[in-house]
């Protein structure tokens, strides 16, 4: 019987690439994208877009508001930092990071995981390109898998052992492209930008990221900026 996986789909490049990482080892695959507030909808129109390219068997956007909390650039009025370097972005943790948010999105994936029938959900956080996000570390996946397994019928009754991957969580940003680019994933469809503009801005972090991946990996970006990037960064 194939097997099932609920895939945290932002929309974005890496989520997108471990969307095609789930389809190419054949889980049946149920994607799981969230309006929470943030700054655009582009992301969550490019996850539908994403979902439907790769036919996921299902495809949810759930709804919650951590506008009720703020704390980040995503979801308050706080400025979006533009045009940093990479030594400026690892200074501290991003004034993007979103409080908790990967927490809570895992367990609206494991709480679909458990009504689906799924015994792995995967996600597209790294720890190598930036980031300094506390929970994009390897410690933080591996403590939330234990948590999964003693806090779920699926494993406390069933019998069932819940498994969180994020095959990204080591590749630097050229290699996750190259990653991509060799499962054929639709990068033209996906939206990494902060801004939620009709073009990419090409200066937020993940825009600069984004575009010295593509240009390491000898690739052009195949989105629209509004302004020429340089990439040395």
């Amino acid at each position: 019987m194939q097997q099932k996986a609920v895939v945290l789909l932002s929309g974005g490049l890496d989520s997108s690439t471990v969307l095609a990482i789930a389809h190419r080892q054949g889980f049946e695959l149920y994607a799981i994208a969230f309006e929470y507030g943030q700054r655009h909808r582009r992301e969550v129109e490019a996850a539908a877009a994403i979902a439907r390219h790769y036919n996921v068997l299902e495809q949810k956007t759930v709804h919650i508001d951590l506008r009720a909390f703020g704390g980040s650039a995503l979801t308050s009025d706080i400025a979006v930092p533009h045009g940093r370097s990479v030594e400026e972005m690892a200074q501290n943790i991003p004034i993007t990071y979103v409080p908790a948010r990967n927490t809570i999105f895992l367990s609206f994936a494991l709480a679909y995981a458990e009504v689906s029938g799924a015994n792995d959900i995967f996600l597209g956080i790294n720890a190598i390109d930036y980031s300094g996000y506390p929970d994009c570390r390897p410690e933080y996946l591996e403590a939330y898998e234990r948590m999964a397994n003693l806090a779920t019928r699926a494993s406390a009754q069933d019998g069932r052992h819940m498994r969180i991957h994020a095959p990204l969580l080591r590749l630097g940003k050229a290699d996750i492209v190259r990653k991509g680019v060799e499962l054929g994933v639709p990068y033209k469809h996906t939206w990494s930008c902060y801004e939620g503009a009709e073009l990419a801005c090409g200066a937020c972090d993940s825009c600069l990221l984004r575009l010295a991946g593509f240009a390491e990996a000898g690739l052009t970006d195949p989105i629209a900026y509004v302004q020429p990037v340089a990439y040395n960064l």
